[in-house]
């Protein structure tokens, strides 16, 4: 699918279904396009979006949100989508990969 594959910077989000319990098609999936700046990943179970965000060739993960950063965390994409990081302490050593989670939870 092009836009699953293109850097779109606007609003766009790409919903993809898949077999259950197929995670690693879909890691395999995500991680086929040229470009990680960030992704998304929506789930009950904190533990496969853990699982998932390690995974993922992305700068940055964010589970059950989106777009929403702390201004301290290091910012930037892998492969295509830029090269080291910007702000935190972890700009500095640019050729260390980094990996910003962001999480939300509902209080309950």
């Amino acid at each position: 699918m092009y836009i699953a594959q293109e850097e779109s910077f606007g609003p766009v989000m790409v919903i993809s279904k898949f077999k259950n319990g197929d995670v690693d098609g879909v890691l395999r999936r995500a991680n086929t396009t040229e470009y990680g700046l960030a992704s998304g990943v929506f789930t009950k179970d904190i533990s496969k979006a853990l699982y998932i965000s390690e995974k993922l060739e992305a700068g940055t993960v964010f589970i059950n949100t989106y777009n929403k950063t702390d201004v301290a965390a290091p910012f930037g994409g892998f492969k295509q989508s830029g090269f080291g990081k910007d702000l935190g302490k972890s700009f500095f050593p640019s050729l260390i990969s980094h990996l910003t989670v962001q999480t939300h939870e509902k209080n309950t």
